[in-house]
């Protein structure tokens, strides 16, 4: 019965990877292209600070720019 909160939390994980990582790359690319790429940025490590800690440490210091830019 234990490897099923396992499997799932495995999952949950990788979905989480891969749709916070995907958020941040397309954020990175609207760094230089048009968009709003600190917005999307902080989007994806939104996502990903749900399940590891080091996105929600870079997440803190990217709402901090997203403020200091809006000054």
């Amino acid at each position: 019965m234990e490897e099923e909160p396992r499997s799932s939390s495995l999952a949950r994980k990788t979905v989480v990877a891969v749709a916070g990582g995907t958020l941040t790359a397309a954020g990175v690319v609207m760094l230089v292209t048009p968009g709003p790429g600190l917005l999307a940025i902080a989007g994806g490590l939104g996502i990903l600070s749900t399940e590891f800690d080091s996105a929600r440490r870079a997440l803190g210091r990217v709402r901090d720019r997203l403020q200091s830019s809006e000054e």
